[in-house]
C-alpha cells in the first residue's frame, strides 16, 4: 500500500483533504476505500480544491489550440478527447508532477482486459454478438465516439504537433488506454466555463476521490467553483467500505462503461426491444413511431410485467388501430380485459426471450475467461425474465 500512502501525501500538498477514510485492498475486488474510524452521517470525507482538478482549462495550451474547442450540442472537440490527449501526450515534467496518481490508476492490462471496447480483435466479434441488446447498442455508440476522438487526434492533433502515429508511443492502442482511463475515472463537474456545454463535456479528473468504488447507493458528492467534496451518506463502522454511486445505471451500462457487472443493483433494468419489436408488423411499428412509442421497452424488479411504455406498445396487438389511438390519446389502459391480453402477449415474448437467454448462456459457457462478465450478465437477465414470467402467468389467468 506504499503507493497509496504516497498518493495521499502528494494529494495533501495539492490541498486535498482526506478525513476518516483510507485505501485498502478488498478481497476479490481490488483496491477500495474503507472507514479508518467510525463515521457519522454527513461527515466530510474528501475535500478537493478546484485547482487540483484536471479539467478542460488545465489541458496544455498547445493541445487545446490544435483542436476545435468544445461547443454546445456536442460540436467541436469533446472534453473527453482533450483530457485523453493530455494524458496520451503527457510531457516528462507532467508525468513527474502526477507520478503518485499514475502509480495507482489501473494499468494498461487492467483497463484493456476488462472493458468491452478494448476486447482483442480475436474476441471482439464473438463477444460483441453475444452481448445483451442494450449493452451491444451502448458499445456501438461508445466505439463510434472513440473512433471520432482518435481520428481527431491522429489526423489533426499529432500532425500539428509534428508527431506521427506509430505502433508504439503514439499508437491507437495507447490512445485507447488513456481514453478509457478518462472514461472510467472522471467526475461530473460544472464551472462557468463549461455550463453552456453538453453534460458529457462537464468532466474532471481528480486525485483520491477516484479510488472509491461504485454501489447503487453511496456518499454525497457536491461541488462549486472552489472545491469538490464527498460526504458520508450515513454512519459507517471502522473498516466498512465506503462507496459512491456513479449514477442510476443498469448493469448493461456499467459493464460497457466501467467493466464490471454488480450482483446487487436496485437501478438495474433489462431492455426487451429486440423481442418486442420482432412481434410487431411494419404497420404497427409505424403507428408506434408516430406516437413516439417505438422502442425503449424495459423490465425491472418494480415492473416485472413490463414498464408502462412497453405495455402501451403491446396494446397495439390487443385492440383495433382506432381504439389504440383513442386509448393512447386519453391516457387509458383499456381496463382489466385488455391488460390481461397484454399479459398473454408479454408471456409469449418473455418465453421467447428466456429461450434466447439460455442460448446465449450456452454459447458463453464455451468462450472461456474472456466471456465471464457477459455470461454473468445473461444469468442475471435469465433470473429476471423467470420472475417476470411467474408474475405475468399469474396475472393473465
Amino acid at each position: 500500500m506504499e503507493a497509496y500512502d504516497e498518493l495521499l501525501r502528494w494529494a495533501s500538498k495539492q490541498g486535498v483533504e482526506v478525513h476518516g477514510i483510507e485505501p485498502k485492498r478488498i478481497p476479490g475486488r481490488g483496491i477500495g476505500v474503507v472507514a479508518s474510524k467510525d463515521l457519522k452521517a454527513n461527515e466530510r470525507l474528501i475535500y478537493v480544491p478546484t485547482a487540483s482538478l484536471r479539467t478542460l482549462t488545465t489541458v496544455r495550451p498547445e493541445i487545446r489550440k490544435a483542436l476545435p474547442p468544445p461547443a454546445p450540442k456536442n460540436k467541436g472537440t469533446p472534453v473527453h478527447a482533450l483530457l485523453a490527449a493530455e494524458l496520451f501526450l503527457e510531457t516528462p515534467a507532467l508525468k513527474r508532477k502526477h507520478a503518485p496518481w499514475h502509480a495507482v490508476v489501473p494499468t494498461r492490462e487492467d483497463i484493456l482486459s476488462s472493458l468491452p471496447l478494448a476486447w482483442p480483435e480475436s474476441d471482439y466479434e464473438t463477444l460483441h454478438a453475444l452481448l445483451p441488446f442494450a449493452a451491444r447498442n451502448h458499445l456501438t455508440k461508445q466505439k463510434a465516439k472513440f473512433e471520432k476522438d482518435w481520428e481527431l487526434t491522429r489526423d489533426v492533433l499529432l500532425p500539428k504537433l509534428g508527431l506521427s502515429p506509430s505502433k508504439g508511443r503514439y499508437s491507437k492502442q495507447e490512445f485507447l488506454y488513456h481514453w478509457l482511463l478518462v472514461n472510467t475515472r472522471t467526475f461530473y463537474h460544472e464551472t462557468p466555463k463549461t455550463e453552456r456545454l453538453s453534460k458529457d463535456d462537464k468532466m474532471a479528473l481528480q486525485p483520491v476521490a477516484d479510488l472509491l468504488n461504485h454501489s447503487d447507493e453511496g456518499c454525497e458528492v457536491a461541488f462549486d467553483t472552489g472545491c469538490f467534496t464527498i460526504s458520508a451518506d450515513r454512519s459507517y463502522k471502522r473498516g466498512e467500505e465506503v462507496y459512491i454511486c456513479y449514477g442510476t445505471h443498469s448493469n448493461d451500462f456499467l459493464m460497457v462503461e466501467y467493466g464490471f457487472c454488480p450482483e446487487e443493483n436496485k437501478w438495474d433494468e433489462v431492455c426487451v426491444d429486440e423481442v418486442v419489436l420482432e412481434e410487431m408488423t411494419e404497420k404497427e411499428k409505424e403507428r408506434l413511431e408516430e406516437r413516439d412509442f417505438l422502442g425503449r421497452y424495459l423490465i425491472d424488479e418494480r415492473n416485472l410485467g413490463g414498464c408502462w411504455r412497453t405495455r402501451v406498445a403491446l396494446m397495439v396487438k390487443c385492440v383495433s388501430g382506432s381504439e389504440w389511438e383513442r386509448l393512447v390519446g386519453e391516457g387509458e389502459d383499456g381496463g382489466e380485459e385488455v391488460q390481461k391480453m397484454v399479459d398473454r402477449v408479454m408471456v409469449r415474448i418473455m418465453n421467447k426471450f428466456l429461450k434466447r437467454c439460455r442460448e446465449a448462456i450456452g454459447e458463453l459457457e464455451g468462450v472461456g475467461a474472456s466471456g465471464e462478465m457477459v455470461l454473468m450478465r445473461w444469468r442475471q437477465i435469465e433470473r429476471l425474465v423467470e420472475k417476470s414470467l411467474e408474475e405475468l402467468e399469474a396475472g393473465s389467468r
